[in-house]
């Protein structure tokens, strides 16, 4: 079982959209696959179940974590989806309220003590996180064993990235030493700019992991999140689609290395 939590501390650089996608495809490949939504904003969530009321998961699990006596079976909380394979641990709107009671009691390593469990029952889990390092995200780091970066290509990402890379320095050192940063994802990348290829170049020759898949820009991507189906399914032949394929394919060939 492979654990891969897409993690930037910078917003709007597509994380939910590339967990989402990388974990349709993960399941279209024939893995049984988790998607787990730490982000409040429940973006991964709807992407998945739509617009229909987002059923017991994370915040009920964390939740639980603060009574000694009434704790939930994880199974219940893990959601079949409509594409096969694919289950779903959504967010819940009280996820901020429980936030700092959960860091206070020093919860941080509950959500990894759970997915041990889940060894057997799926071989791929995608966690996404919220666009800041708080306790959700840090207990993602602490449970997961690979870091998967989306990087927009500008400056302010690069700046971004650098702080991510010490933070993830610290979490290894203190809390996880097996995590890695297994690829910095550039996504949205227009075909012709120049400033991009610089970036991602510079990056490359900084021993940075910069996957060789390039996510372009499309409108497809509006359309999928409007249909709650991830490309796979909405857009199986789009080039953007294709795309992610090929993501999906390096990451587990990196893994296997």
């Amino acid at each position: 079982m492979i654990r891969r939590v897409v993690f930037n501390q910078k917003g709007g650089v597509g994380k939910s959209s590339i967990a989402v996608n990388l974990a349709a495809i993960s399941a279209h490949e024939g893995f049984k696959t988790l998607l787990i939504d730490l982000d409040v904003q429940g973006n991964a969530s709807q992407y998945v179940l739509g617009d229909q009321p987002l059923p017991r998961g994370v915040e009920t699990f964390f939740q639980t974590q603060l009574n000694l006596y009434a704790r939930e079976p994880l199974e219940t909380l893990i959601h079949a989806t409509g594409f096969s394979g694919l289950h779903v641990m959504p967010s819940g709107p009280g996820l901020l309220e429980l936030e700092h009671k959960l860091e206070s009691r020093y919860k941080m390593y509950k959500l990894r003590e759970a997915l041990e469990t889940l060894q057997g029952h799926f071989d791929r889990i995608y966690l996404d996180t919220p666009p800041a390092l708080n306790f959700f995200s840090r207990s993602a780091l602490i449970a997961a064993d690979e870091v998967l970066v989306p990087f927009d290509c500008d400056r302010f990402a690069v700046h971004a990235l650098q702080q991510l890379t010490t933070n993830l320095e610290e979490i290894r050192a203190d809390h996880n030493p097996s995590l890695r940063l297994a690829a910095v994802i550039p996504n949205q990348v227009p075909a012709r700019a120049s400033l991009p290829k610089s970036l991602i170049a510079s990056l490359a020759a900084d021993g940075y992991p910069v996957t060789e898949t390039r996510l372009p820009p499309s409108v497809v991507m509006r359309e999928s999140h409007e249909q709650s189906k991830p490309l796979a399914f909405s857009h199986p032949s789009h080039r953007l689609t294709q795309a992610f394929l090929g993501l999906h394919t390096e990451l587990e060939r990196r893994s296997r290395v």
